[in-house]
C-alpha cells in the first residue's frame, strides 16, 4: 500500500511539472484582455509605484501574450481552453473517487497541483476551468485543507 501511495504521489507531481504547468500560460495570457487581467493583479499586489504599476501591467501583459503564443506552439496546443479542461479532467479522474490524490489527506502531488492552480483560480481562465470541469470540488477541499494564503504585510519583512 505504501508503495502504491508513493508511486501515485511521484506520478502526480511529475504530471503537474511535465504537463499541467505547460497548459497554464497559454490560457492565462490567451487574449490581450486575459493577459491584462493577470498583470493587473500582479501590479496591484506588488510593491510598485504608480509608474511602475503601469509599466508592469502593460509591458508585462504584452510580452506574456506573445510568449504564450510561442508556448502554445512548443507544446502543440491547438485549443488553449480544451487543453486546460482536459488537464483538469485528467486530474479529477485520477482522484478515482478519493477526496485527494493522497486519499483522505492531500499528498505532495495534491499540493503541487493546487500550488499551480491557486494563482489562476479567480482569473478568467480559472473561472472557466471550474465552470466547465469537475475540479471545483477538489479545489475547495484543498483550499479548506491548506487554508488562506499568507502574505507578509508591507514593511514587516526583515532581512
Amino acid at each position: 500500500m505504501m508503495k502504491l501511495l508513493t508511486k501515485r504521489k511521484q506520478n502526480g507531481a511529475r504530471w503537474v511539472d511535465e504537463h499541467l504547468v505547460h497548459v497554464l500560460s497559454p490560457n492565462i495570457y490567451r487574449t490581450t484582455s486575459e493577459a491584462l487581467e493577470s498583470f493587473d493583479y500582479i501590479a496591484k499586489h506588488g510593491n510598485f509605484s504608480y509608474t511602475e504599476r503601469f509599466a508592469v501591467k502593460y509591458a508585462g501583459a504584452a510580452a506574456m501574450y506573445f510568449v504564450a503564443k510561442k508556448l502554445k506552439k512548443k507544446y502543440n496546443i491547438t485549443d488553449e481552453r480544451a487543453s486546460l479542461y482536459d488537464a483538469a479532467n485528467t486530474w479529477t479522474e485520477a482522484l478515482n473517487g478519493r477526496n485527494f490524490l493522497g486519499g483522505s489527506k492531500p499528498n505532495l502531488a495534491d499540493l503541487a497541483a493546487f500550488g499551480v492552480l491557486r494563482p489562476i483560480r479567480y482569473l478568467q481562465s480559472g473561472k472557466d476551468m471550474v465552470e466547465h470541469t469537475q475540479i471545483g470540488e477538489w479545489y475547495q477541499r484543498m483550499e479548506d485543507a491548506v487554508g488562506e494564503p499568507s502574505r507578509i504585510p508591507e514593511g514587516q519583512y526583515q532581512e
